[in-house]
């Protein structure tokens, strides 16, 4: 197994590695064209720079690797750029044309080259983003991002009281991405609804580029020293809080999402206070088992519908746990590996119809 990969450099190379993994693999599996032989797959992300998709890939990487006779690729921009990302996924099209696996931050653009894809006869798994009803891709394996929102908020009320008073300041990388959207929602409603002193400003552009990340987040520091905390819902938002909330000795909470070694290394401090784990992991090696498996069958045929993955919270009594988890992709499978085994058993257990995501 290849280490873990860190900061943007290092996901460079684990694009690399993991592919070259997945092409390595032997297995007596069949494929390729509904027959036998050497299936020519991929997967791909909105940013491989980011924790998130690296997760996602490192996921798919592995499944594609266990499931054996498979070439499998990794693609996606160094930034999040939907045309990149768009052409990327078209080339994948033509070179690994038995399955994809699509994660994007910008569904509308891929529309037409998902139907495209379809029309072809690719098998194409939605991951963590829904697919949009024109693209004919029916099966989509993702949370609901909307519960995992509601579960960052009823951590904060937790450590607030119910019957606290005043304002949490809400931040999202990309405004309009549904997942986002959906998180920052389910935020908002849950502290309407167990603490309705509680005022919730935003969700603000935050933006997914650290950098930049790391200003709009300042920004908003500096226009509500009051706040009771500051909650974002994407990768980088979880390190820059941690990060801030140091630089001026912040008495509000912060917390995010995602499993940026940065993130931990704040929650495990007690910076952050908490932090939701989607389990990107998780989702990347389910949609491609299933879509190995799917594609193996005599008949080929994709499940239809959501395949609700689930979500954790990221706290003092479990940080170390997780920590030990991200060290390595072999210590992060055998950590999934029970709840893969029965996720996997009996995936019927966990669909959802399509229209039901969010």
């Amino acid at each position: 197994m290849i280490p873990r990969p860190r900061g943007p450099v290092a996901a460079a190379a684990a694009l690399v590695l993991g592919a070259a993994l997945a092409t390595a693999s032997c297995g007596d599996g069949s494929g390729s064209g509904g027959q036998s032989g050497r299936l020519k797959m991929g997967i791909a992300v909105a940013n491989y720079s980011l924790n998130f998709a690296r997760e996602m890939y490192e996921g798919a990487t592995e499944a594609a690797n266990r499931a054996g006779n498979i070439d499998f690729k990794v693609v996606g921009p160094p930034n999040t750029d939907g045309p990149a990302e768009q052409q990327l996924f078209q080339n994948l099209t033509v070179t690994h044309p038995d399955g994809i696996v699509l994660e994007n931050l910008d569904p509308p653009i891929f529309t037409r080259p998902a139907a495209q894809a379809v029309d072809k006869g690719i098998p194409i798994v939605a991951l963590d983003t829904a697919p949009t009803d024109g693209s004919k891709v029916t099966f989509y394996v993702g949370n609901d991002n909307y519960e995992l929102g509601g579960m960052l908020a009823e951590a904060t009320v937790k450590k607030l009281g119910k019957d606290a008073k005043g304002k949490v300041v809400v931040g999202v990388p990309n405004p309009g991405t549904p997942v986002l959207d959906s998180r920052a929602k389910g935020i908002k409603d849950t502290f309407a609804r167990l603490a309705p002193g509680i005022r919730v400003l935003g969700p603000f552009q935050t933006y997914s580029d650290p950098a930049q990340s790391y200003g709009a987040w300042q920004s908003q520091v500096n226009a509500n020293p009051d706040a009771l905390a500051f909650l974002g819902v994407g990768d980088a938002d979880s390190y820059n809080l941690g990060r801030l909330k140091e630089q001026k000795h912040g008495k509000y909470l912060t917390a995010g999402f995602d499993v940026d070694p940065k993130t931990l290394e704040y929650i495990k401090k007690g910076t952050n206070f908490a932090g939701i784990d989607p389990e990107h992991y998780l989702k990347g090696y389910v949609a491609t088992s299933i879509l190995i498996s799917s594609v193996r069958k005599k008949d080929g045929k994709l499940p239809d519908g959501w395949f609700k993955t689930p979500g954790l919270v990221m706290d003092a009594s479990n940080i170390n746990d997780i920590i030990k988890r991200q060290q390595s992709v072999q210590n992060a499978y055998q950590w999934y590996k029970p709840h893969l085994d029965k996720l996997l058993a009996n995936p019927d257990a966990s669909m959802r119809p399509l229209k039901e995501a969010r």
